[in-house]
């Protein structure tokens, strides 16, 4: 646990590394276009293009930190009613369910970005469209391992209260 603790630290410097550089990207390209179409009527041919991957991009990174450090959006109305135990309950089989929605999404995101190289569609300067989708089945995936760890730290709490703290019990 301390070896995926270390690795996902790491991973979540990256993303939101990531993450920074391609808002900025992302606003200086779209400031760029608004200020090139409207004074001087012309534009980056492929800056659109360029800002929709990297809102995809963004999107999908800042959803794998948000499931990385708790804010993911839930519906925890059981929570607050039940007593210790069964709470904790509550969390593992949220978190085995939110593992198998995004294995689905992930598994459904292969097939697309399959779909896609199969297609051989470009997406702009010549990249091909399913590699800049690659991102889609990656952080669902990523997403998909953090819950499964989550849960898997819910249950080692179950059976072994005294073993892991209660500030580490979230990943």
């Amino acid at each position: 646990m301390k070896n995926w603790n270390r690795i996902d630290q790491f991973i979540g410097r990256i993303e939101k590394i990531l993450l920074a550089i391609m808002l900025g990207l992302m606003v200086l390209m779209a400031f760029s276009q608004i200020v090139l179409r409207n004074f001087f009527d012309t534009g980056i041919p492929w800056g659109d293009s360029l800002v929709r991957y990297l809102v995809l991009w963004v999107c999908f990174i800042g959803a794998a930190v948000a499931t990385r450090e708790g804010k993911h959006i839930n519906i925890d109305v059981f929570s607050n009613l039940l007593p210790g135990i069964g709470k904790t309950v509550n969390r593992v089989i949220i978190h085995l369910f939110s593992c198998a929605v995004c294995c689905l999404l992930a598994y459904a995101a292969a097939k697309f970005v399959h779909n896609e190289f199969q297609m051989e569609q470009v997406a702009f300067l010549g990249l091909p469209a399913w590699q800049l989708q690659l991102i889609i089945p990656v952080t669902c995936g990523l997403m998909a391992l953090r819950y499964s760890l989550r849960a898997f730290k819910e249950i080692s709490a179950i059976i072994h209260p005294d073993a892991i703290p209660e500030s580490n019990r979230e990943i």
